[in-house]
């Protein structure tokens, strides 16, 4: 089972990862966050399915924050290799995309990201508050 969404902020994202940390029995086999000019996009994949009320509820969570997403085809590609288990310096530099965290994403690496991303711009943009 596999969920892609797309989120506007930093803020968001990091909800997600928190929501994903305070349910250890959830079967994740890894996430993938990256990072766009506008926004967020967020793929969870799980080792096993849901029962349906499981599916639903955190389709519902992850509704209320942001929308399904069907990715342009650079974008699946990147995804697709980071799957296949490239490594994520390569697929960047490949795809052209910015990915802050692939397998269990820590909020940490997604803070890190924030700021230095804001460091080299010298302000916040939206997609980073």
């Amino acid at each position: 089972m596999e969920y892609l969404y797309y989120l506007a902020n930093a803020s968001l994202t990091l909800r997600v990862v928190q929501h994903l940390h305070s349910r250890p029995k959830m079967p994740v086999s890894f996430v993938s966050v990256i990072h766009q000019i506008d926004g967020w996009v967020v793929r969870i994949k799980l080792d096993q399915n849901f029962s349906a009320e499981e599916d639903g509820d955190f389709r519902a969570f992850l509704n209320e924050l942001g929308i399904s997403y069907e990715p342009p085809m650079r974008l699946q590609m990147a995804l697709w290799s980071l799957e296949a288990g490239q490594s994520t310096v390569e697929v960047m530099r490949r795809y052209q995309v910015a990915i802050v965290s692939h397998g269990n994403p820590e909020r940490e690496e997604i803070e890190a990201f924030r700021q230095q991303f804001v460091r080299g711009l010298g302000y916040c943009p939206e997609t980073l508050a």
